[in-house]
């Protein structure tokens, strides 16, 4: 197993990478303002789903695979990034209610609290989480530099380094998503169709974040 020590520095390291807001934090808030706090959450353990998938590739040398191979890399940015295209497109053609209130009246009307939209958002932060090639590029470069071979199966350790990374980010960035609903609270009368615009920005900016990813040097 890890020494205690190191996973102490790689938990410190770990947060202070976490706490930089990135795409992720931008997909989560969008998703967030747009469809509430229930959506944001579950959209925030889809991406640390599709972050597991990385860190179980690590673990078995895909992700080496991957990053070495220029076809394939370059398949599995095109594709995360025509998803994030098409979420992109389909926010700015959303047909919605006029106002976030408008919206919690047809919700409140359904008789549930929980947003309709939370399985759709958790499948989306999955593909999103699970088709971004910089993130087999990140646990690539960073898990290695914690591992201490003479402690014990170096796969092994990797899975732990890697599952404590997706637990602290699962709680921080759950943090954005309710800050996010917090937000959303306060702003009954904002426009959904600027959210629809704001959301759609964000997932056209992730899918040219994805595209511009580059594979290490080999």
């Amino acid at each position: 197993m890890v020494p205690t020590d190191r996973l102490v520095l790689f938990a410190l390291a770990s947060v202070s990478l976490i706490l930089v807001p990135g795409p992720s934090v931008g997909f989560i808030l969008a998703t967030t303002l747009r469809h509430g706090r229930a959506s944001g959450l579950a959209a925030t353990a889809g991406i640390e789903l599709g972050y597991l998938v990385h860190v179980l590739a690590a673990v078995a040398g895909l992700s080496a695979v991957v990053v070495a191979s220029a076809s394939m890399f370059t398949a599995v940015k095109v594709v995360g990034a025509a998803w994030l295209v098409w979420l992109a497109v389909r926010s700015w053609r959303a047909r919605t209610p006029g106002t976030l209130a408008d919206t919690r009246d047809v919700e409140g009307a359904k008789g549930g609290a929980r947003s309709p939209t939370s399985g759709g958002a958790f499948r989306a932060g999955l593909l999103v989480g699970a088709l971004n090639p910089k993130t087999a590029v990140f646990y690539l470069a960073f898990l290695p530099q914690f591992v201490v071979p003479a402690a014990g199966p170096v796969s092994l350790q990797l899975l732990t380094l890697g599952l404590l990374f997706i637990a602290l980010a699962w709680v921080l960035d759950s943090m954005w998503a309710l800050a996010g609903g917090a937000v959303r609270r306060f702003l009954p009368r904002l426009r959904m169709r600027v959210l629809d615009r704001v959301s759609a920005g964000v997932y056209a900016a992730l899918a040219a974040v994805t595209l511009t990813a580059r594979r290490v040097a080999a």
